[in-house]
C-alpha cells in the first residue's frame, strides 16, 4: 500500500491537466506542508497514505475531491479492512488508522482552504486501537550475545559494533540514527545531539562510556577509509561511502539479530524497547526515560512500565501465598 521511498513525492508529482483534480490539489497540499515547515518524513508519509486512495478513486472514476462523499470514504475504509498484502496478511489496525488519518488531514486542508465546501471525512471513525505492548524485549545477556557476533577483524565490523552500541545506549529511532552527523557528537562531554527528531524536536542524550569508545574508534580508524568526497558529514557510512538509507540500516541490524541465535526478531526498535525497559528495571525515573526516547507525551513512555515488571515480581513473590514452592517436609528420623 505504501509508496516507494527515495526521491520526495513533491519533486516527482505529475499534476495532470485538471487544476481541481486529486493530483493538482495534493500538490497544493504538499506545498502548504512545506511552507508550514513539516518535515520531509511527514510529507512523504502523507503521500504514502494518499497515493493508494487516489488510485482507488481513479479506478472508480472519482477524479476530484468534490466528488468524494462519506459513503465513498466508508467503502474505502472497508477496502483497507479487507485488503491483503503480498504475504496474504491483512493490514494492521494501526496501519489502517494511519491511512485514514492521512485522508482526514488532506480533506481538512481542502475545506479550510475553500477547495471544497464541506469535509466528507469530518466524522469518519478510525479503528479503535488497544494499548499494545512491544512484541520483543531483549535481556542484557541477549544484547551481549548479539554484540559478540560482530566480526571485529573487519573494519565494517567496527562500524557495526559502534552502531549497535549506540542503539543500545541511547534508544535512538532509526531515522535519528541515520540522520546523525559528525558534529552531533560531543566526545568531551559524552553526549549526543539529536537534531530535528520526531516532531522536529532537538534533544541532547548521554552516551555510555562503552558506546562512546566504540564510536570514537570507528570515527578515527574506519570512517576516513569509507568517506567519499565531497563528505556529506553523515556519521555512519555504508560500504559505498554514502549515508545509510532507512531500509539499509534496518536490514543491517536485523541481520545481526538473526545471526546471533537469539530467538527474537526485530531491528532498531528492538534495541529502543530494550533500552527503555532495562533502564526502568534499573530504577530510572520514567521522566528520564521519556527524555531519552523523545516522547512528547508521558503516556507513550508508560507502556514500558507494563513490560518492566521486575518490581512487581518481587512484590508478588513476597506477598502471594502461592508464589513459591513449599519446602518439603522433613522426613521423620527413624525411632530406635
Amino acid at each position: 500500500m505504501r509508496g516507494k521511498r527515495g526521491k520526495p513525492y513533491y519533486e516527482r508529482l505529475a499534476v495532470g491537466d485538471d487544476p481541481r483534480g486529486h493530483e493538482a490539489l495534493v500538490a497544493r497540499y504538499v506545498e502548504w506542508m512545506r511552507l508550514k515547515a513539516f518535515s520531509g518524513e511527514t510529507i512523504r508519509s502523507a503521500w504514502d497514505f494518499l497515493s493508494p486512495f487516489i488510485v482507488w478513486c481513479r479506478e472508480r472514476s472519482v477524479t476530484r475531491p468534490q466528488e468524494v462523499t462519506r459513503p465513498i470514504l466508508e467503502r474505502y475504509q472497508r477496502h483497507l479492512y479487507f485488503y491483503r498484502k503480498r504475504n496474504g496478511k491483512p493490514l494492521g489496525l494501526s496501519t489502517q488508522a494511519r491511512h485514514l488519518a492521512g485522508i482526514k488531514g488532506w480533506f481538512r486542508f481542502l475545506t479550510r482552504q475553500h477547495y471544497i465546501l464541506s469535509n466528507p471525512a469530518a466524522d469518519l471513525e478510525s479503528p479503535k486501537l488497544g494499548t499494545r505492548l512491544p512484541r520483543q524485549i531483549l535481556s542484557a545477556a541477549e544484547v551481549e550475545q548479539i554484540l559478540a557476533g560482530v566480526n571485529l577483524e573487519d573494519s565494517l565490523g567496527i562500524r557495526d559494533r559502534a552502531i549497535l552500541e549506540l542503539l543500545y545506549s541511547t534508544g535512538l529511532r532509526r531515522m535519528e540514527l541515520v540522520n546523525l552527523h559528525l558534529y552531533d557528537l560531543d566526545d568531551e562531554r559524552g553526549v549526543l545531539m539529536i537534531r530535528e527528531g520526531k516532531g522536529r524536536k532537538d534533544r541532547v542524550l548521554p552516551i555510555g562510556e562503552r558506546a562512546q569508545a566504540w564510536t570514537r574508534k570507528y570515527v578515527e580508524e574506519v570512517r576516513p577509509g569509507l568517506v567519499m568526497e565531497p563528505d556529506s558529514g553523515a556519521l555512519f557510512l555504508s560500504a559505498e561511502g554514502a549515508a545509510f538509507s532507512l531500509g539499509g540500516m534496518g536490514h543491517l541490524i536485523r541481520v545481526y539479530v538473526r545471526a546471533s541465535g537469539v530467538r527474537k526478531c526485530g531491528s532498531c526498535h528492538l534495541f529502543r524497547h530494550t533500552m527503555a525497559t532495562l533502564m526502568l528495571e534499573g530504577g530510572a525515573d520514567i521522566r528520564y526515560v521519556q527524555h531519552m526516547l523523545g516522547h512528547a507525551d508521558l503516556n507513550s513512555t508508560q507502556i514500558y512500565t507494563r513490560v518492566s515488571i521486575s518490581k512487581l515480581q518481587e512484590v508478588h513473590a513476597a506477598t502471594h501465598p502461592g508464589a513459591k514452592l513449599q519446602p518439603r517436609e522433613k522426613e521423620e528420623e527413624p525411632k530406635d
